[in-house]
């Protein structure tokens, strides 16, 4: 089934998201949106589901969209191997990746481009509350949303963990919180900039604008640092239209975007700030984020979204099979 055949129109029955999966390995592990088991020879077993989080929290399953970050981040991860070496070690099914089993880093690296977000660790929300030193950052009175950037520009995080959100730090803070050594943490830095800036021109290819993403560092079984779970998909990173943006920014409206940010507007606009649980947005929002996503893939990759079988559990464990892993 090619892309043309997937009705992602309003009304239109779409497959049953695919939101979990439990397999005879050790050592399950449940994230967000990914659930992980342990292989043998320091490898881990990576699968990842149609969940969409918001606010730390799942708000919503998205058909094709746990295809879309597997298959995405890949692709990203092997055109950025030149920059820094990375998890991946298979792709056995759409849904699935085999990876080396690493040693998180206890921060999440945000780079940003733009000052923009709706979120409470987000730039544009601070700065709309009146704050002009943001993650460590003198920020200049009359900047506007969306506004590019002078210079892309590092906000760390905690890892919200248990239900708990995200903490915002300064990158000097890393340091003195004990988190990271200082000269991992230089490291670290460098290369998130050097990997955004290629984000930013392979999206700039691709008639997009990256404005800002989230990196997962760790450290391989000897002690290597290497980029992990995902990079510049549509769940870590905010993908912008260019052809609009000027128009659109000009206009006071946000910038036309394939990621999910425009989730977190509607969860916003039906009142929701991440506490409890979350609405339900209903079938024509879940049809275009499906089609957002499958949009970044195409217009980055340069190739056709060929969408996998449903459900997916029964098609995963025959890959699985055929590679040894089960």
């Amino acid at each position: 089934m090619s892309i043309s055949s997937l009705d992602t129109s309003s009304g239109i029955a779409s497959p049953a998201p695919f939101t979990d999966i439990v397999l005879d390995l050790p050592d399950r592990r449940v994230g967000k949106v990914r659930v992980s088991y342990e292989l043998p020879d320091d490898e881990r077993l990576f699968v990842t589901t149609d969940r969409l989080s918001a606010f730390d929290r799942i708000v919503a399953a998205i058909p094709y969209k746990g295809q879309v970050l597997n298959e995405l981040a890949a692709w990203w991860f092997a055109n950025t191997a030149d920059i820094i070496a990375n998890h991946v070690r298979g792709v056995p099914d759409p849904n699935a990746t085999i990876g080396v089993s690493a040693r998180p880093l206890p921060v999440e690296v945000v780079v940003r481009g733009h000052i923009t977000g709706v979120t409470s660790t987000s730039l544009w929300k601070r700065y709309a509350d009146g704050e002009r030193t943001i993650y460590g950052y003198e920020l200049p009175d009359g900047l506007r949303q969306h506004q590019r950037l002078d210079a892309p520009i590092i906000t760390p995080t905690t890892k919200g963990e248990d239900g708990t959100h995200d903490e915002p730090l300064t990158c000097a803070q890393v340091v003195e919180r004990d988190l990271v050594g200082a000269e991992l943490w230089n490291r670290v830095q460098a290369t998130a900039l050097a990997l955004f800036a290629r984000g930013q021109e392979i999206a700039a290819s691709a008639k997009l604008i990256l404005a800002d993403t989230k990196y997962e560092f760790g450290l391989d079984p000897d002690g290597q640092l290497i980029i992990i779970d995902e990079m510049h998909t549509p769940d870590s990173s905010r993908f912008w239209v260019a052809a609009t943006y000027d128009e659109r920014v000009a206009a006071g409206q946000d910038p036309e975007s394939l990621d999910k940010e425009p989730i977190r507007r509607a969860l916003i606009a039906a009142g929701y700030n991440g506490d409890g649980p979350s609405p339900d947005l209903g079938p024509e929002v879940t049809a275009q984020t499906t089609a957002r996503y499958i949009n970044a893939f195409e217009r980055l990759t340069c190739r056709t979204f060929v969408p996998g079988a449903y459900p997916v559990e029964p098609r995963m464990i025959e890959a699985l099979g055929k590679v040894g892993v089960l």
